[in-house]
């Protein structure tokens, strides 16, 4: 086995022996150990399966052996980018435009023109194939239909819930999106209709969508006709920190954007972050990752082509496999580094560093255990490349986005499937979704009553709030009694005293 297999972590399934409380190690937990220790000449035995003692009488848990442990994590990543995009949201606060231009320059090389006219928009994707935007064409279509359909499966409604007292709830739409395309390493076309095509069939009237410069150039024409087709209203060559403190301030545009949506790198996520708040934005976003959990009907070589397929994103992207098959681990471990060397330099390079430092395999006892673990470590992509999908469907409860079957894979539901591909990283899916239309939304109520419901609501709504010490709450609803039925005599409860 190549040394390479050492660019994964192994982890040891560990049960509490709840008659006794002993801990033991699950027999294929130890083959796979001893097999990775020969393949690494024994270097596995500088570190003993550790077993996590902190256990409640009938808890089970799972405690991780890792035979090398990532030399950086996202948290010390987050760090590092957090004192650079301080510094640079303070200047563009200070000085707004102008401050995003000099950025523009100094960062990308770009001194052209922010905001694109239509004339722009059609010179530069003039040349592009009829077959490119053909596809390009049918994906945004894919992700628009499955939108709407999500757009339509909630409503709005009003119900009378007492006797003159009707309450209901509105869908309404944000004013400004703010949709940003990362153009770095890749030109990520698909990112464009992920956000802006879901955000126009959530009914946001102003799309504003940003996109760095391509090499110094402008916006890359297949992004930018993929911008333009989903229905941006208005598109700017901006990118990285900058393009967020745009659409976050209204520079360029004199509009304000009221979310901030799409993927980027860790300068991007952490700028998201600190202007939270002031707006709304998808989600914490880190990097991609992806899981598969496969038994022994899984095809191994598909199993890490998925895997090395999500690690080429970048250097920090982790990919995890989930097993109870020893030979389908050795399979896998075997495979990924030919996968990697056989990819073009610039993708060889992330992959090759994410594996290396990021890769994991688990040995579990059973599918429920598989299914435990998966739900631990909340991946935003996850496959299943096993039996009864439909028995997975109805139990893994914490992903981004879910794959069932090999006849799927992460890829299709990056570029063309339909559901959404910004999702939540970082254990977020734990209690967070992806982008949808959901997003977009703002989800209000309102209420209207006749004066007899006025009447039946002040009367505990004035008690209540006396129980709480909140006079002027309750004195709000002691006026529409007084007005109401100045005839009428009320149990209001105690005035506060003091």
């Amino acid at each position: 086995m190549p040394r390479q297999a050492g660019a994964f972590f192994l982890v040891a399934r560990v049960l509490q022996n709840r008659a006794g409380g002993r801990a033991r190690v699950s027999q294929p937990a130890q083959r796979l150990a001893a097999i990775v220790s020969d393949s690494l000449g024994g270097q596995a035995n500088e570190h003993a399966i550790a077993v996590e003692s902190r256990l409640a009488p009938c808890e089970v848990r799972v405690t991780a052996t890792y035979l090398k442990r990532a030399s950086k994590t996202s948290a010390s990543e987050s760090a590092t980018a957090r004192q650079v995009v301080v510094e640079m949201l303070a200047e563009i606060d200070r000085n707004g435009e102008a401050a995003v231009k000099a950025y523009a320059g100094k960062l990308d090389g770009w001194t052209g023109d922010i905001v694109m006219s239509l004339a722009d928009i059609e010179r530069r994707t003039r040349d592009i194939p009829e077959s490119v935007k053909q596809d390009i064409e049918f994906a945004s279509a894919r992700v628009r239909s499955f939108a709407l359909a999500q757009r339509e499966s909630i409503a709005e409604f009003s119900v009378e819930i007492h006797p003159g007292l009707v309450a209901g709830q509105r869908l309404i739409p944000v004013n400004v999106a703010g949709c940003y395309v990362p153009t770095g390493r890749y030109a990520h076309i698909a990112s464009a209709y992920m956000s802006i095509a879901t955000a126009k069939a959530a009914g946001v009237p102003t799309v504003i969508a940003c996109s760095t410069p391509y090499r110094g150039e402008g916006i890359h024409p297949h992004v930018l006709y993929a911008m333009h087709v989903a229905g941006a209203d208005v598109i700017m060559t901006l990118g990285g920190v900058q393009a967020i403190a745009a659409m976050a301030n209204g520079l360029f545009s004199g509009r304000p954007a009221d979310i901030i949506v799409g993927p980027g790198n860790k300068f991007v996520a952490e700028a998201k972050r600190m202007l939270f708040g002031r707006v709304g934005i998808d989600v914490f976003a880190g990097p991609s990752e992806i899981a598969v959990i496969a038994d022994e009907s899984a095809d191994a070589d598909l199993v890490a082509t998925d895997l090395v397929g999500q690690t080429e994103h970048g250097h920090e992207s982790p990919a995890w496999l989930f097993t109870t098959s020893r030979p389908l681990a050795e399979r896998v471990i075997s495979r990924v580094p030919a996968l990697v060397d056989a990819l073009p330099a610039t993708a060889r390079d992330a992959a090759g560093a994410a594996w290396r430092d990021y890769g994991e395999v688990i040995l579990c006892d059973s599918r429920e255990e598989m299914a435990e673990v998966s739900d631990r470590h909340a991946a935003e992509h996850l496959e299943v490349h096993a039996g009864d999908l439909d028995w997975w469907l109805a139990r893994l409860t914490c992903y981004g986005s879910l794959f069932l079957g090999e006849e799927t894979t992460v890829a299709f539901g990056d570029k063309a499937s339909g559901p959404n591909h910004i999702l939540p990283t970082q254990r977020a899916a734990r209690y967070s979704g992806g982008l949808s239309v959901h997003k977009f939304l703002k989800t209000v109520t309102w209420q209207r009553m006749t004066r007899e419901a006025s009447r039946d609501v002040a009367q505990v709504t004035a008690r209540i709030s006396r129980l709480e010490g909140m006079e002027a709450h309750a004195r709000t609803a002691d006026e529409r009694l007084a007005k109401y039925f100045s005839d009428r005599q009320f149990d209001r409860g105690d005035p506060v005293r003091g």
